[in-house]
């Protein structure tokens, strides 16, 4: 087997479109939901962790994800991308490419957590956060499921990072949001969002460059990469309009942050999902996605009284754990080769249920372990002051006039 060029051509394609879900893509939609004082400082963050991250990612990240290891974490032998050149493959591919492809998810995983604490983390601590996170908590989690470890092996299925990504992300952004403590103020005055412009504009590139990330998970211009993307549509919208209908019927009012939310909240839940699921599965988890997200966002947040700032849990964090679930009961084997509940395999649910807790555990775990080794170090939160003047002046130096 040789490298397809056609295969090569839309990877290509792909890993600029999940490129551009991190950069512009989720700091346009973090940023506008943060109020005005701290914009700059909400999409620096996400540039940032772009940049290190991609650093990381070569030097060690990419070799302790794919290179062969054991169950648990791969290898040293492509540290520094050691043996790959213009002819190595991965599988049709150039290998070089799948590097790049496979990077864009590092980039955006650790920069979805800063929605849990957005407004009220320092740089510094939250830089070394991001790539310690990557390398410690992302990369072996990447290898269980993708890079030949135990839960690839068990059987769990996750097409496009519904563990890998947004469980990871989302459960990593609860315990930030819990250890940092609520910002000065949550739960007694409107921390309202600055400019939902930014935040539309960013929900539809998040939505475009999702096509990238399940689709382009084929690993090919195939059948696969097709029904990945036209169910990854269907779910995004049939969730956008469940939440859409749920905050109408509840508050009497549909909302511009309600139905983009809604539709995010249905990407991610199809993510695990994508390349095993039709497109009847793909509407009733969109459907059941924006609504379990919508009560994740708000109801659940606000009984249990945690500062999820951006709601990087209610919808990643929710919508990943009933997205990986919904994989197990709709997977159809002629699409993905594993059956699912409705087709008499009820099992898959129960497989489904053990890579969840497996993530949900581990990144619990070592999250919570690096935020306070790093709070005792050089503190996590900045002084009183710094939160009410705002991020952007007090940490960059710059402000949106």
């Amino acid at each position: 087997m040789g490298m397809n060029t056609g295969d090569t051509a839309w990877m290509l394609t792909a890993t600029a479109l999940v490129l551009m879900m991190t950069i512009p893509g989720l700091a346009l939609f973090y940023g506008g939901m943060v109020r005005k004082k701290n914009v700059l400082g909400t999409l620096m963050q996400s540039f940032a962790i772009c940049c290190l991250c991609s650093v990381l990612w070569m030097v060690a990240g990419y070799s302790l994800a794919f290179a062969e290891g054991n169950d648990f974490i791969g290898g040293t032998s492509k540290f520094m991308l050691a043996g790959i050149g213009p002819e190595s493959l991965s599988g049709t591919i150039p290998e070089a490419l799948f590097v790049a492809f496979q990077m864009t998810f590092a980039v955006i995983t650790p920069a979805l957590i800063t929605g849990a604490f957005a407004e009220r983390m320092k740089f510094g601590p939250m830089m070394v956060f991001s790539g310690l996170w990557l390398l410690l908590v992302y990369a072996p989690v990447c290898h269980w499921v993708w890079g030949g470890g135990f839960l690839g092996g068990d059987g769990v299925l996750d097409y496009a990072g519904g563990t890998v990504v947004h469980i990871n992300a989302g459960v990593a952004g609860l315990v930030a949001a819990i250890v940092l403590g609520p910002r000065k103020g949550f739960g007694k005055v409107a921390l309202q969002p600055h400019n939902l412009v930014l935040t539309v504009i960013g929900a539809c590139m998040l939505w475009v460059g999702w096509y990238g990330f399940n689709a382009g998970s084929a690993l090919g211009a195939n059948g696969s990469a097709a029904m990945a993307l036209l169910v990854t549509h269907i779910a995004a919208a049939s969730a956008g309009v469940s939440w859409l209908l749920t905050e109408w019927l509840l508050h009497k009012r549909p909302s511009v942050l309600g139905i983009v939310t809604g539709a995010v909240g249905g990407l991610v839940a199809i993510t695990p999902a994508a390349g095993f699921v039709g497109p009847t599965g793909a509407l009733a988890i969109g459907l059941i996605s924006g609504v379990c997200c919508y009560f994740g966002a708000t109801t659940l947040k606000n009984k249990l009284g945690y500062d999820d700032s951006l709601d990087c849990f209610g919808v990643h964090g929710v919508g990943g754990l009933i997205g990986a679930v919904l994989t197990g009961v709709f997977a159809v084997e002629a699409i993905g080769g594993t059956a699912g509940g409705l087709e008499g395999n009820w099992g898959q649910v129960g497989v489904q249920v053990w890579g969840i807790g497996a993530t949900v555990v581990y990144a619990a775990a070592v999250t919570f372990v690096l935020l306070k080794v790093i709070d005792v170090a050089v503190g996590l939160r900045v002084d009183e002051e710094s939160e009410v003047r705002g991020l952007d002046i007090a940490v960059h130096g710059e402000a949106v006039q």
